[in-house]
């Protein structure tokens, strides 16, 4: 379908990411954060509903998109200098690395490049990107087949396995619980040889990711490992699940399910003090928070010196 052939698109204010879920679960290769982070902003522009609030299908999605470094720095909270760095390292990352699909039901293995084309214009600091017609399907809006969530709530993250694994949660976000092989998520985190021993591989990976993840939302996430005989087979994930509202479009009778966003736990903001102030002694900006003591002690203090001198 022609660009100037496409139904009009209705987006959220909130940058959303659809995916399949074949796609969620999806090898991502040598991808870094930043990379993933730079592929989950650009599917956050392919989203939206047409007029009558329907999904749109893949012909219907546009295939080109524009991502700023200011948008970028915006989302994930960096500066502008490193924005431009991350654009820049995503595109040869972009077009060059394909994923890896397992595609059980054909028993087959499909590798699906990402990007037809990237440009990268260093001046206005952008990446102008079009996604290939075989990676589209799966990231179009078919129900009950996509992974759904807002871009904003993996933003804080610092990791990669953390991100993947929150993903992986989405799809099971009704039930409050998810069971994966440890080779499934070896996969799923893209480790290839790395960490061969699981000890390794449970303490950098989803361990860490865990404890990521219950640091910036109230979800309760724990694991437990299953065992056959000895060695851990694989891993059962328990948190806490997410309400569920069903709300009927009163024009079209389409009825969709609205979801809860985790609860986010406000980390407090620890006040920086002066390097030059000793364990035990006062600074300044202490002092500026109580005026009404200050003068107390001066007027105090002039009033005892007042009369010593009588």
């Amino acid at each position: 379908m022609a660009k100037n052939q496409l139904p009009k698109i209705f987006k959220s204010k909130t940058p959303k990411i659809y995916k399949n879920k074949k796609l969620n679960t999806a090898n991502f290769g040598n991808f870094t954060h930043n990379d993933y982070q730079v592929f989950l902003h650009l599917v956050s522009k392919i989203g939206g509903v047409d007029e009558f609030g329907k999904y749109l299908q893949p012909e219907q999605l546009q295939r080109e998109h524009v991502l700023t470094a200011k948008e970028f720095s915006e989302v994930f909270n960096c500066d502008i200098d490193n924005s431009y760095k991350s654009l820049h390292k995503a595109c040869k990352k972009l077009i060059k690395t394909s994923i890896i699909l397992d595609k059980i039901e054909l028993n087959e293995t499909w590798e699906i490049n990402v990007c037809s084309t990237v440009k990268y214009n260093k001046k206005e600091g952008r990446i102008t990107i079009q996604f290939t017609d075989s990676i589209m399907p799966y990231l179009s809006q078919v129900k009950q087949k996509f992974v759904l969530y807002n871009l904003k709530e993996i933003a804080n993250f610092k990791s990669i396995y953390t991100t993947r694994l929150y993903e992986l949660i989405q799809d099971f976000k009704d039930t409050g619980c998810m069971v994966k092989s440890v080779e499934q998520l070896r996969e799923a985190f893209a480790v290839s040889s790395s960490f061969k021993l699981y000890a390794d591989f449970k303490r950098y990976t989803f361990n860490s990711a865990c404890k990521e993840i219950n640091d910036n939302y109230k979800m309760n996430l724990g694991y437990e490992e299953i065992k056959d005989g000895r060695k851990v087979v694989a891993i059962k994930f328990v948190f806490q699940k997410t309400k569920i509202h069903k709300v009927v479009n009163q024009k079209t009778g389409i009825e969709k399910k609205l979801y809860e966003k985790p609860e986010v736990i406000v980390k407090k903001k620890i006040k920086e003090t002066s390097s030059n102030i000793l364990d035990h002694q006062i600074s300044f900006d202490d002092l500026s928070n109580d005026t009404k003591s200050i003068k107390n002690v001066v007027s105090s203090l002039l009033s005892k010196f007042t009369s010593y001198k009588k």
